[in-house]
This record gives C-alpha cells, structure tokens and sequence, in this order.
C-alpha cells in the first residue's frame, strides 16, 4: 500500500522544507543555505543546514540527514506513511487515495473507529475518575501513592465504572454501532451472545501513540482480584510489543539526557516523571520486544533498566538485556536496594538518593555475571559450569566483535577461567553460535564501521557535483576500482546514472544504495562543495579527479600485494612450485604497475 510515485514528487516539490524544519528550529539565512542548531544532537555552534535548492537537510556534526520525509520522520519518530502526511498537512496539499490496496483502507478506517471509541471512553472514564461517587476509591489509592491531581490529568488516568455495562450505552448515544463496539477492544464478547464491558471497577491508565491518541488501556483492580493488571487485546490501532508508555511524553527529554531509563509498570514512570525525571519509558508491564527496543534506540543508544527488584523483575531486566544488546544499545542495570520498583524507592528515599543510585548502576556484563554467581560457589565444578552457561548467552548477544572479546575476558577473569584451551573452546562455542540474525548485524556492522578514505570521499564529490566529469570519469573506470570500496554501493549507482541518463539527486541515490551504511554518507556528499581552483574550475576538476582515480587504484594494488605475500609463503610450505611461479608473476607485474601508479598518486598528495 502507497501513495503514487507522483503525489510524493509532487509533495516534495510544493514542501518548503526550510518552513517545515522552522516548525521545529530556529534557522537563520547563511548564503544560499539555513543554519540552524542541531535538533538531534546537543551543540553550541550551528552545524545545521538546510538546502532548499537541494531540497535536504544535513548536520556537519552528527551527520543526520536526509529529504524533508526523512527529517519529520526523526523530528516525530513516525514512520514514513505517517511523515507524508505531517509534511501534506503543513504544506496544505490534500492527500489522495492510497494505490493497490483497499484491504490497507479498511483497516486504516477501522483503526480511526477504534482509536474515536477509545477517545470517548477516555473522556468518559476521566469524568468519572474527576467526580463520580464511585470513582472516590480511585482517587483515595491515588492520593495513597502520592500521585498528584497534575500528574493525573498529565497521564489523563481514569476510572471505569464497576458495572458490567455501563460503557456501551454511552459509546452508543456518542454514534457507535454494535459492531463498532465488538472491535474496539473495549468490550468482551459472550459466547451465547452479546458483550460486557471488559475493564470494570479498575484504574485506567490510557496508552497514548506519538500524537497523543489513545490507541489501548490498562487497568488496575482495586479490590482483591486475581488479575491485579488486566490490558487491551489487539485491535487494528494496536499491536502489542510494538509501543513504550509515556514515550509521547518523555520521548524530547530523553533525547536531551542522551539515554533513558527503561522501567516495567505504569507507576514506575509516573511517579519518576511526577518528581522530575523525565527521560523513563516503560514497556508496559511484558517482556520487552525487538520492535520495542528498536522503537527506544531512535531516542537514544544508552539504556538503564530499572525493573523491580524482586526475582521475577531481575529474572525479566536479564531477558530484556539480550533484546537491547541485539539493538547494539549500551546497557546498564539498576537494581534498586530491598528489591524496590521505582514507586516505591523514589516515595520512600527521594528523588536525590534515586539519581544517585541511578549513577551507580553496573555494566551490564557485571550485572548478568553477579547474578550467575549468586548462590553458587566457584571452586565447585558443577557451580562453575552452571555459571559459565549462564553468563555465555548475554556476551553472544552483543555484536561488536570488541565488545564481545572485552566482556568475554572480563567474564573468564571473575569466573576463574584460566586454562588457554577451555577459554579458546568457549570463544569458539560464541562465535560459531552466534544465530543468523546476529551473524548479519555483525557483518553490517563491520562494513559500517569501515571509514571511506579521503580519496573516495573526494572523487564522489566530484563526480556528484559535475555531469560531464562524471560521464568522462566513468568512461576510465575498470573493474575493481571500487567493488571492495566502503563507499562502493555509490560508486555503482553514478556509473547506472551516467550510463542510464539519470538525473543524479538524493532521491536516486537513495534508491540505488538503500539498505547499505553508504547511504547515510549521501547527504554530506551532496551538501559539500568541491574546492575550486581560481583559474580553470573545470581542468582542476578534471586533473583532481583523475589523482584520486589513482590514488584508489595504488591503494588496490598494495592490497593485493600484501595478500599475495601470504598466499606465496603458503605455496612455499605447501610445495606447490607452480602456485609459487604464477604468485611471483603476478607480484612482478603489480609492482611494475604501483610504481607507474606511485608518482601520480603521490602528486595528489595521498
């Protein structure tokens, strides 16, 4: 399901995305561009710009960038579907029809009656909470966990009537239909027939999206129920494990803290947020999910988990690790003293002894290994073994291939592990064990981390900035120059442009290099400028183009090199004296070609 091709071409063009960015920062003119102070990172010189003749945005700091989608999407943390239309409401163009798909419609449409249901229910349930005779228990447990009338109406708790049918007839006299009603969630079907209202006699605590919609609810019993905590099902405006509450609220400070603390339960974070710490979201009560953890990684790469501190909040912060560690988030653990939840803590000890405990919370590697080694006794084998196994999983989990090697000799240091052949067969048994899913982060990761080199960057710049040079440059190209290059993904889709005719801009480009780490490379590329020279602009391009064609082929040749001296003492052990032959042959005709390569290279100054 899409919007047609045209519409956005259209949209993007009508979007004045220097008035869109000044919705949310304060630009100021600089030449042909805006500067501003980035949003998404915290500095005091203006590294910021926005292009609107290239129609993007890029910060020379962070180097966030992208279209003007690109940057609501960060801005609101919405996906793209929902960043097309912030950008056509601020820019007053009316949206179509989505194309291919009127099953997408439907539910679309039936996600909005869920989500208009919810709201009248809320509205009705906070009344009640506000003023009803009944709603005074409500208000007294409140009062009895220190929650504030402000906080309240911040979270805009409520209070459903202990009554079987009390919500639909008012749903009904709002305009909703019966079977309205029956997909809402808000209501349990009956098997003979008919339906009852599925939060009765409960505190409601409203789950609200990024737009501050109610999209689901939880409720808490009162009296002595078994069920202490009873949720939403799925509806179509709600999938479970795929939203944090109080992330609408707290999702700009965490941004600003640069890491946010992951809490269970509802009070867990109002009571923090009621004191002042607002950087806490809370993954509403279940195990923390990948799209959770991947929801929380937008706002921030470091994570405090401060789950209850009984065994079932500790069992629950150690499965929540492996989820964040496979969202490469740092993660630290707060166990909080005589096995407190942040309620209670912050009620009792304040919000100071809070913080300060907060700044004393353990790697997670010592947390995961803490708990292994608890009740269990080293010099025994059995115990040992145990606490091994339990430790191996969490360091597995992580995907830099450094951080793993660290936390694994921290791990064998602390559980004793001396003999050189055990550690070697327990690194072994990590590494090969890793699933599929790590496997390929760790790979994409290894390739992200691969720094372009200043020869690359260069020649892109060229190439991007100039049709012609491109077009000639290509017409040198021979295979190999880039395949194994960082940046390579680039470099294919310029050669597709300059053959193909296509108009190279961020919209193509992005196409061509989506899902590679090249592609976030592309916004700095674009809004640089190539050093000109004062006499002829386009023979110094020319000429500077072709010293860092050169320069890349030298680099390609000294690494063939080096790996042609290994696999000739290879052939030497192995005997093989034809190998050696067509080995040495090969490095003879690579040296002659570096040292043609050498002058000019060195000529560009590499």
């Amino acid at each position: 399901m899409r919007y047609p091709q045209t519409f956005l071409d259209d949209l993007k063009r009508q979007a004045d995305i220097v008035r869109v960015v000044q919705d949310y920062v304060q630009l100021k003119k600089k030449g042909a561009n805006w500067m501003a102070c980035c949003p998404f990172h915290k500095e005091k010189t203006p590294s910021f710009s926005v292009s609107p003749a290239k129609e993007i945005f890029y910060c020379f700091g962070c180097h966030k960038g992208g279209s003007v989608f690109n940057f609501v999407m960060e801005m609101e943390r919405v996906s793209f579907p929902e960043a097309i239309k912030l950008v056509a409401e601020k820019s007053g163009v009316p949206l179509p029809q989505l194309v291919d798909d009127s099953r997408f419609a439907a539910r679309r449409a039936e996600a909005d009656d869920v989500i208009e249901l919810n709201r009248w229910a809320l509205e009705w349930w906070e009344q009640q909470l506000e003023s009803s005779a009944e709603g005074r228990s409500a208000r007294e447990y409140l009062r009895g966990r220190e929650i504030t009338d402000e906080t309240r109406k911040t979270f805009r708790l409520g209070y459903a009537p202990d009554s079987w049918d009390a919500l639909s007839p008012y749903l009904k006299q709002k305009g909703a239909t019966q079977s309205q009603i029956d997909r809402s969630g808000l209501v349990v079907k009956k098997d003979e027939g008919g339906s009852y209202d599925r939060f009765r006699g409960r505190l409601i605590f409203p789950v609200l999206d990024n737009q501050g919609k109610p999209i689901a609810f939880g409720g808490r019993t009162l009296s002595n129920e078994d069920a202490k905590y009873i949720n939403s099902p799925e509806t179509a405006a709600y999938i479970k494990g795929r939203n944090l509450f109080g992330l609408n609220l707290t999702r700009d400070e965490i941004r600003r803290a640069s890491f946010a603390i992951l809490v269970e339960g509802f009070l867990d974070l109002i009571v923090p947020y009621q004191f002042g710490i607002r950087n806490v979201v809370a993954s509403l009560g279940t195990a923390l999910t990948p799209d959770q953890a991947t929801l929380l990684g937008r706002f921030a790469r470091k994570v405090v988990v401060n789950y209850d501190g009984d065994n079932a909040g500790v069992q629950a912060a150690k499965k929540a690790l492996v989820t964040l560690l496979a969202e490469d988030l740092e993660v630290k653990i707060l166990v909080l003293p005589d096995g407190l939840d942040p309620d209670e803590f912050i009620r009792k000890s304040g919000v100071t002894e809070y913080q300060k405990q907060r700044g004393e919370a353990q790697s997670h590697i010592q947390f995961v290994i803490d708990q292994a080694v608890k009740d269990r006794k080293l010099s025994n084998p059995a115990d040992k073994e145990a606490a091994i196994d339990e430790v191996l999983p969490f360091i597995r989990a992580v995907n830099s291939r450094i951080q793993k090697r660290e936390y694994f000799e921290i791990a064998m240091d602390t559980l004793r592990v001396s003999d050189e052949v055990t550690k070697r067969e327990l690194w072994q048994s990590i590494r090969s064990g890793n699933t599929g899913g790590v496997r390929a982060a760790e790979t994409r990761g290894q390739r992200a981390a691969t720094q372009p080199t200043v020869a690359e960057m260069q020649l892109l710049a060229l190439l991007i900035a100039d049709d012609n040079l491109l077009r000639t440059v290509v017409a040198q190209f021979e295979p190999g120059d880039y395949d194994d290059l960082a940046t390579g993904p680039i470099f294919r889709a310029l050669v597709q442009a300059a053959r193909g005719g296509s108009t190279v801009d961020f919209d193509f480009l992005s196409r061509e290099t989506e899902g590679d780490p090249s592609a976030d490379l592309l916004p700095g590329l674009l809004m640089g400028e190539p050093t000109e020279a004062d006499d002829d602009p386009g023979v110094a391009r020319e000429l500077n183009a072709e010293r860092c064609l050169n320069a890349l082929r030298l680099m390609n040749v000294d690494r063939r090199i080096s790996e042609l001296r290994s696999e000739l003492a290879a052939a030497e052990r192995n005997g093989e004296t034809a190998r050696c032959d067509q080995l040495a042959t090969e490095h003879l005709d690579l040296s002659r070609r570096r040292s043609a390569l050498l002058p000019r290279a060195e000529a560009a100054g590499w």
